[in-house]
């Protein structure tokens, strides 16, 4: 696989080169704020200009998002209040506003925040917006950044295994805080997990799967980014009652 250079071995003039054909074969598409599924064909010209890495990453990063996506349907299916609040004509067009308009990330109901801003709006008890809105854009914006707001990858593109590695502890965290946050009567600010109980009420741990392929995918690339960058990974042990989230720039 692809061992990345140090910045200084590449020519200015071969890195300038690199660049200017980057945005050659990209320059005619219009991505949303989310990265989407999909393959590019054997003959694609982009291939050109990717390494193994790249690869692997945009496929990780594509996994990452259909997870959220779906993370977002399950969230509105059990708060369906929550996409009525954002003004959406229907649960699909809430989902839609989300991750395919280009926003990056950035909504005015929010008061434009993004990242770990709007998770911690999302689970405040005074937050009468839409919740399911905020904390997935929350989780959305974070884990871009920690792709370094990139939604395909390059030759000179670097990622940090540290940020995608503190990322996947951020998701931990933010599960566990969408578990647990409460308003002021005591009910859960958004439904998710359900364990069944003697009344006969199925089971739902649905979410706690897709977090769980989140996390797995953050992690399995950091260990990647690691052992090609030969920089080593900080990693930090909390508890998740008390854990406060971790930088992912």
């Amino acid at each position: 696989m692809f061992r990345p250079a140090g910045r200084g071995s590449v020519p200015a003039g071969c890195r300038i080169a690199v660049w200017v054909l980057a945005g050659v074969l990209t320059g005619c598409s219009s991505p949303g704020s989310a990265p989407k599924a999909g393959k590019l064909s054997s003959y694609a010209p982009q291939h050109l200009l990717k390494t193994d890495l790249n690869r692997v990453a945009e496929a990780h990063q594509q996994q990452i998002f259909a997870s959220l996506r779906r993370l977002a349907v399950r969230l509105y299916k059990r708060n369906p209040r929550e996409w009525r609040k954002s003004g959406a004509d229907s649960l699909e067009a809430a989902v839609a506003r989300i991750f395919d308009e280009q926003h990056h990330w950035r909504f005015e109901a929010l008061g434009n925040r993004r990242d770990l801003e709007a998770l911690r709006v999302a689970l405040h008890p005074e937050f009468r917006g839409d919740r399911v809105q905020a904390f997935v854009v929350g989780l959305g914006s974070m884990v871009q950044t920690a792709f370094g707001d990139r939604e395909e990858f390059f030759i000179l593109d670097a990622l940090a295994a540290q940020h995608l590695y503190n990322a996947a502890r951020n998701i931990e965290i933010a599960a566990w805080k969408l578990s647990a946050a409460r308003d002021e009567r005591g009910g859960a600010l958004l439904l998710s997990n359900q364990t069944g109980d003697a009344a006969g009420s199925a089971a739902n741990l649905s979410f706690e799967r897709e977090f769980g392929r989140i996390i797995g995918s953050l992690d399995t690339l950091a260990d990647v980014v690691e052992e090609q960058t030969e920089r080593t990974v900080t990693r930090v042990v909390q508890n998740l009652a008390t854990a406060v989230f971790l930088p992912v720039h």
